[in-house]
């Protein structure tokens, strides 16, 4: 079984959007969040979804849910005091329906530029190698700052690649990590692969060349709204 975990969660506050979090802001007439879980909603292997969201915006999600048409979401949790803890609380909400070997698919709800081979390529990766990071190259220089900056070490890029996302696991897996992490107290890691890195566990990366931005601020939507455009004039004039 695969399930996608989705969290949108955030509030947007680097988006300055003063109306909606940034992953109810629209596009062309459909929210990212939409974008995002479309991906999933229509992938011949993703069984279930589970998004984890700002409680408040709740009752909005479902209605999204039912005027665009996505069938597989399973479960809707209200996020945590963090990221770390909201996904947990996605993962609980797994669990409960699923078989501890289920691959989870960790997702941000603001990364919509992905594709069906991304997600089937991580899935592949989890049954493989237990575990699947999306990664790209790294193509500017990387420097490695001291604690306090006094010196710096520049990192050779050709052994350096970005996180993204999807990052995926078996569901047993990334549950005990996180248990694991609230019996030590640490409570705000930054994403699954420092969570399961710092429990030295094993990251086998996917490579994904295409855009796969996160979008976090307002250069992020444009960038979004010119590819989308972009690849409507493609579809239009018959360039594709």
């Amino acid at each position: 079984m695969n399930t996608a975990l989705i969290f949108a969660g955030g509030t947007g506050q680097r988006m300055n959007s003063r109306t909606r979090p940034k992953q109810f802001l629209e596009l062309h007439g459909k929210p990212i969040i939409i974008y995002t879980l479309e991906h999933f909603d229509t992938h011949p292997d993703i069984d279930s979804i589970v998004v984890v969201c700002l409680e408040e915006w709740i009752p909005y999600l479902q209605k999204l849910l039912t005027k665009f048409n996505i069938k597989k979401v399973i479960s809707i949790v209200p996020g945590g005091v963090s990221g770390q803890n909201s996904i947990y609380r996605g993962l609980c909400s797994i669990a409960e329906h699923c078989p501890e070997d289920t691959v989870v698919l960790i997702h941000d709800g603001v990364r919509p530029l992905i594709s069906a081979k991304l997600i089937s390529d991580n899935i592949e990766s989890v049954l493989a190698n237990g575990s699947a990071i999306t990664v790209s190259k790294a193509i500017e220089t990387i420097i490695l700052n001291s604690a306090h900056k006094a010196s710096n070490t520049i990192l050779d890029r050709n052994y350096c690649e970005v996180a993204k996302a999807p990052q995926s696991f078996y569901l047993k897996d990334i549950m005990a990590a996180h248990l694991k992490a609230i019996e030590r107290g640490e409570t705000d890691m930054i994403d699954s692969a420092t969570l399961m890195q710092w429990f030295e566990k094993p990251l086998h990366s996917v490579p994904y060349e295409s855009i796969n931005i996160k979008i976090t601020t307002p250069i992020d939507f444009y960038i979004f709204r010119a590819i989308l455009d972009s690849r409507e004039d493609t579809q239009l004039y018959g360039l594709e």
